[in-house]
């Protein structure tokens, strides 16, 4: 490890470059303050740079000639000026920034590893941007709602702490924070979305599809929530948000509250922030006042979240940073539930006495140290992250494990390196770029026991070290073209240990309690990437991508049921994905159109498939999945915008292996992994310049690809789906430039409906309701 680590670095400090062109810019808002950490790239493609907390950077050019600076930044409208440099010359260069909305033209740190502007990315990137999210989050601070709201492939949301089903175009995305995976791919308890509070994040990033650059798990893209930085220039600022929230409708027990409170600032070359935030819920309950059933609920559940980031500018190109993130839940419910009947009367909580401790994220600690450097030789920039995560979840109480029942938890550590640097190069004058490259060193450790100390899963322990390589090569300015390639080498250790023995409710026998022999297991995984855009005319940008990515299936779950009694015997193999796309961003000022298609392959099954007697195998039929998503955005004028957005998926398996997916064999992917469709539309509206109002309207469609069994019930995943629609409603009213009073209102109609997880598990138990109407009615106070 460490002689990578060496040689990477060498690459980086052995030349020297006598260039002495030098652009020199500032980058202020509408109200000429300054702007930190704004992207500042050439088209050219020889050279970057990010501004400093004064809003200054500087571009240093190998030879002198006319080079077009671009700028752009979340929520501002994109800029680029054009420069004329002579020998030897330093020119001076000033950016304007106005907000904007509603941007193609945002940046992304997540897709190629380094800051880039979206629609000259060849690859299919989202950016959630901070009024995005902060207009969904006064409906509902929920992430896993915000998600579903914004993002038009993603999964409807469940209305519980799980994301189970929530899937990006079909497969499972690898959810970070700043970079640090918090999925569980070694044992996927379906935890990992919830595990920050909104109120701290500056932005979401989200990679569509397969990624080679980020290792296991990313086989369904990438979701990066991207925590916020200090803002502005003065030693000392402070944001307090207060809010209570509940049902305006049969509101007994329902009411809740939410307290934010944030302290930032900057101090010579010293920048901090500070956040803490509290929410209690009161009980859910659906559109006819009925309460919500408690299992894996929100309802009356706290919830705390405590963050502070500080940074210090050693120099003007050198920079550390350390984050820490801790977030956690606990419902403490008065509710158990009384079961109702699949397709007809819904599972609803009643009062009683809950059995167990209680449930939840009890901690999901993140931390990171980062180093930054500019402007080493070869005009290199360098990022170097060490990092911690800690996290422990507890599910409720279940009758099912042998003699006295239980609890299960998840409980994962993880630490890593990871190392990029990024290397420009301008060759000719129709022929510049610039070289990713770096090592990313992870050890997980996962397993899964239960709350009395028994193991269900033991701690799997997995060592990844993977070198990567991209290359960004812009070919006459307009041509853009990426090509990569990352190697996993994985080793995993799995202890011996004894099943828990479990109850199998369709047979009435317990399956497991067998010894399993533990082992060592070690794959390689080459991963390979390849994009093109053409990015000349605005109206019109299209690219088309390749992009592999893999995951391990989850090893927790074969292993605590597997028939093997050796781990030497399992026929475990990476799952590799291929994913294709082609897709286009049109922007006509007013007017802004995205469109893609893909398709998604993989030879070996990334499912597991338990079956009759309870025994889990790994899926071996080839799958596809397969779809298309459109948004539309549209600005007419200054005060009113509206949009839309549509997405389709499906899925097959080939189980007669002969590379068709229509023949009478094959089958479709249950619901758990494809999402039924899925539409959206807004309207966004300033009354005045102080008070605006924000409508959604989601609405996800009917998907029914099954058939019951024998029995005449439906196997988990394959219930039919009824589609439903709801609306929501979110409004602010800045009373002064220091308070602002804010409501937020979901499902406005109070409409009663059951989110697609609960019918398509196709069980009387998860025959659950959603959410009735919701208010929260809050101010927020800068000081």
């Amino acid at each position: 490890m460490f002689r990578y680590i060496y040689y990477f670095i060498l690459l980086s400090v052995l030349s020297f470059n006598a260039s002495a062109q030098v652009i020199n810019g500032i980058i202020k808002d509408e109200q000429k303050q300054p702007l930190a950490d704004i992207a500042v790239t050439i088209r050219e493609g020889f050279n970057g740079s990010v501004s400093n907390p004064a809003g200054e950077f500087s571009l240093k050019l190998p030879k002198p000639g006319q080079y077009t600076v671009l700028v752009s930044a979340v929520g501002f409208a994109f800029q680029e000026k054009s420069v004329t440099v002579k020998a030897d010359e330093t020119v001076t260069i000033e950016f304007i920034l106005s907000n904007q909305a509603s941007s193609l033209k945002e940046v992304t740190v997540t897709a190629g590893r380094k800051a880039e502007i979206v629609d000259r990315t060849p690859a299919s990137v989202q950016v959630i941007n901070s009024k995005e999210i902060q207009n969904r989050m006064l409906v509902s601070p929920n992430i896993s709602n915000i998600l579903a709201q914004s993002v038009p492939s993603l999964g409807f949301g469940t209305n519980t702490t799980s994301n189970t089903g929530q899937t990006l175009r079909g497969r499972t995305p690898l959810i970070m924070i700043d970079g640090i995976p918090q999925s569980t791919p070694l044992r996927n308890g379906s935890r990992d979305v919830r595990t920050i509070d909104p109120a701290v994040i500056d932005r979401i990033e989200v990679v569509k599809g397969a990624t080679s650059m980020y290792g296991n798990g990313a086989d369904g893209g990438i979701i990066n929530y991207i925590t916020k930085k200090s803002e502005g220039n003065k030693a000392f600022n402070a944001y307090s948000n207060i809010a209570a929230t509940g049902m305006p409708i049969k509101s007994s027990s329902s009411l809740g509250g939410r307290l934010t409170q944030q302290f930032y600032g900057k101090i010579n070359a010293f920048d901090y922030i500070v956040s803490g935030t509290f929410e209690n819920t009161g009980v859910f309950k659906d559109g006819k006042g009925r309460v919500i059933s408690p299992v894996y609920g929100l309802g009356e559940t706290d919830s705390y979240n405590a963050f502070a980031k500080l940074g210090y500018n050693i120099a003007a190109n050198h920079r550390l940073e350390v984050m820490y993130n801790y977030f956690g839940s606990q419902q403490h419910t008065d509710y158990v539930v009384k079961t109702g009947k699949y397709d007809s009367i819904p599972t609803i909580g009643v009062p009683g006495k809950v059995l167990g401790e209680p449930g939840g994220n009890r901690y999901n600690h993140n931390t990171y140290l980062r180093y930054q450097a500019k402007e080493l030789p070869f005009h290199t920039s360098l990022q170097a992250d060490l990092y911690l995560q800690s996290f422990y979840t507890v599910y409720g109480y279940e009758p099912v494990y042998f003699e006295n029942g239980g609890q299960s938890t998840i409980q994962s550590d993880k630490k890593g390196l990871r190392l990029s640097l990024n290397t420009p190069y301008n060759i000719t004058s129709w022929l510049s770029g610039d070289i990713v490259y770096g090592l990313d060193v992870l050890n997980d450790k996962t397993g899964q026991p239960l709350v009395d100390g028994r193991t269900w899963v033991p701690d799997i322990e997995l060592k990844n070290t993977a070198p990567y390589l991209q290359a960004n090569i812009h070919l006459h300015r307009d041509w853009i073209l990426r090509a990569g390639y990352r190697f996993d080498n994985m080793k995993i250790d799995v202890p011996t240990f004894t099943q828990v023995m479990v109850l199998n409710s369709t047979t009435g026998d317990y399956i497991g309690g067998q010894t399993i022999n533990g082992g060592k297991l070690s794959f390689d995984a080459s991963s390979f990437n390849a994009g093109l855009r053409f990015a000349r005319w605005e109206w019109f940008r299209p690219f088309i991508s390749f992009s592999q990515g893999f995951s391990i299936i989850d090893m927790g779950r074969y292993v605590r049921s597997a028939k093997e009694n050796d781990v030497a015997k399992m026929q475990i193999q990476p799952v590799r994905v291929n994913n294709y796309e082609a897709g286009f961003s049109s922007n006509f000022g007013w007017l802004q159109f995205t469109g893609s298609y893909f398709i998604s392959t993989n030879k070996i099954g990334a499912s597991l498939v338990q079956d009759s007697t309870g025994w889990y195998t790994q899926q071996k039929a080839p799958e596809k999945t397969y779809g298309y998503e459109l948004s539309l955005d549209l600005t007419p004028m200054e005060n009113l915008g509206f949009g839309a957005a549509y997405a389709y998926v499906e899925g097959k398996a080939d189980k007669d292996n002969n590379n068709h997916y229509n023949d009478a064999a094959d089958i479709y992917l249950t619901s758990s992994k494809i999402s039924a469709p899925k539409a959206s539309a807004y309207v966004r509206y300033a009354l005045t310049p102080a008070i605006s109002i924000y409508t959604q309207w989601i609405h996800f469609g009917d998907r029914e690809r099954f058939k019951p069994r024998a029995n005449g019930r439906y196997a988990n995943g394959e219930g039919p789906v009824n589609g439903a629609g709801i609306v929501n409603l979110s409004g602010t009213w800045k009373m002064n430039s220091r308070i602002n009073l804010q409501l937020g209102i979901e499902n406005l109609f109070n409409k009663t409906y059951y989110s697609p997880i609960a019918q398509w598990t196709g069980s009387d138990t998860d025959y659950t309701t959603a959410n009735g109407m919701r208010f929260q009615l809050g101010v927020g106070v800068k000081w």
